[in-house]
């Protein structure tokens, strides 16, 4: 039986085992990717200022529960080290933890709105933007309790490596979406046409489905059995400290990270409806190309955690360097495509009717597309070993190398475009060259090797394969 099983399962750490359990976290994000994707293009028929005021509202909605999907999110390498360490019935506890903060953070998130009110005011965003921009905010807001719990069950299944049920709640959640929009956003099968509110009803229905095929899987019977999930309701201290002492850094970081994205893109925003236009698109464009990123990270997170969890530093490194080598094989993909392709990236957001805007805003859209494949070559790079880093527990230099990076491109964007009043090519060329000098520090941190003495959980098992089981 055990010379079966060698047959069966890939080598620990190898790219194999890594595209095993990332490449269903690269599809899944890549629905959210389309999903949101979708919504851009449905909304730019309407106008280049209803598209900008999706993506500006729907970033700050995200932006107001990061902490807590950081905080929550931390619970993939929690679980996968509890995995690893033999104690399947701590995976179990380890989500109601992340149940009890998501329950707690939906009040104090709603509570908050006033403040997003308050930074749209201070960059000065277009009255017409406005107006939609706070419509869409509003729902989503108010809606963001289903988000939170789907990131709390997609943690458990990221972490225990049974990452092809997250990839089927993506794909349930893009369907509805993108079925939902068309039918709100335009008015059809008698519905009355939405516009930007039908965008903000239809996300909530899609993201609400997907979280409904999480819940019920996590439920079943083999999974209530497995992990002892009846019995996981209570609070237990050790394991919520844990979780708060090494997630927390990961929900600062998330916070921060997006308070200083939200930011710049609001600025460049402000500086016109053409600025605004060109930046949307691009920032379109480069969601597509990082967002599924973030499957390899879960999946670099994930059996980094698990590895370590077992006491085997030198396989977590051997799986941190199979998803780098999937990630810059993603990479040089994307590299292509916007080298090769700029004007028809843009030309997929053109309005439905001749709209002076986008016209002209195509040709700057253009540059930033050509320019941004100069960084998308090294995303594989920042993104792969941040991942690792957080897995291995290493959450608090992760966090001061991404925060300190972010919070750089903010002074430096608002002095080029708001002060000196620069082209936005110039603002977007200092934003690249900045990215590419912080990936190399990440890549540096990592090879220091000061994660492989971290100890997150105590007293492993001897034996590994127990923990390698589920989807193989």
């Amino acid at each position: 039986m055990a010379h079966l099983k060698s047959h069966v399962l890939p080598a620990q750490g190898s790219i194999r085992e890594m595209v095993a359990i990332s490449l269903p976290m690269v599809v899944s994000h890549a629905c959210y990717t389309v999903m949101t994707f979708t919504d851009r293009i449905f909304l730019s028929r309407l106008g280049p200022e209803v598209m900008s005021a999706a993506m500006a509202g729907g970033l700050t909605a995200f932006m107001m529960m990061t902490f807590f999907v950081g905080l929550t999110g931390y619970a993939t390498a929690l679980v996968a080290q509890y995995l690893g360490a033999g104690y399947k019935q701590k995976c179990a506890v380890t989500i109601t933890q992340s149940l009890i903060i998501a329950v707690i953070a939906w009040p104090v998130i709603v509570w908050c709105r006033p403040l997003a009110y308050r930074l749209f005011d201070m960059v000065g965003i277009n009255p017409v933007q406005l107006i939609h921009q706070k419509i869409y905010f509003d729902i989503l807001v108010a809606a963001v309790i289903v988000g939170l719990l789907r990131h709390v069950f997609s943690s458990f299944f990221s972490g225990i490596g049974k990452t092809k049920i997250v990839m089927i709640s993506s794909f349930v959640a893009m369907v509805v979406n993108i079925v939902a929009n068309y039918i709100l956003i335009f008015g059809k099968l008698g519905v009355p046409a939405l516009g930007i509110r039908g965008a903000a009803y239809g996300t909530v229905i899609g993201l609400f489905c997907g979280c409904i095929v999480l819940v019920g899987t996590y439920f079943n019977s083999s999974n209530r059995k497995e992990y002892g999930i009846t019995g996981s309701f209570r609070f237990d201290r050790n394991v919520m400290g844990t979780l708060v002492r090494f997630g927390y850094p990961a929900g600062v970081e998330m916070f921060l990270n997006l308070v200083a994205f939200d930011v710049m893109v609001m600025i460049f925003h402000s500086v016109s409806l053409i600025a605004a236009t060109a930046s949307t698109i691009m920032f379109n464009w480069d969601m597509v190309s990082f967002v599924p990123l973030l499957g390899v990270e879960i999946g670099t997170t994930s059996l980094v955690g698990r590895y370590m969890g077992a006491s085997s530093p030198d396989t977590a490194h051997r799986a941190a360097m199979s998803g780098f080598k999937m990630g810059c094989v993603y990479s040089a993909v994307v590299f292509i495509f916007f080298v090769g392709f700029p004007g028809l990236l843009v030309d997929v957001f053109q309005p439905a009717g001749a709209d002076p805007v986008f016209l002209a805003a195509r040709s700057t859209a253009i540059f930033m597309i050509r320019l941004a494949s100069v960084y998308v070559l090294v995303e594989s790079m920042f993104v792969v070993f941040t991942g690792a880093l957080r897995g291995a527990g290493d959450t608090f230099w992760a966090m001061c190398l991404s925060v300190t990076l972010h919070w750089i491109l903010v002074p430096a964007q608002f002095v080029m475009l708001k002060v000196y009043r620069l082209p936005l090519e110039t603002g977007w060329s200092v934003l690249v060259a900045i990215f590419l000098f912080f990936s190399v520090f990440v890549y540096f941190r990592y090879r220091s090797g000061h994660w492989r003495t971290i100890k997150v959980v105590e007293e492993p098992v001897s034996v590994i394969e127990t923990a390698i089981d589920g989807e193989y």
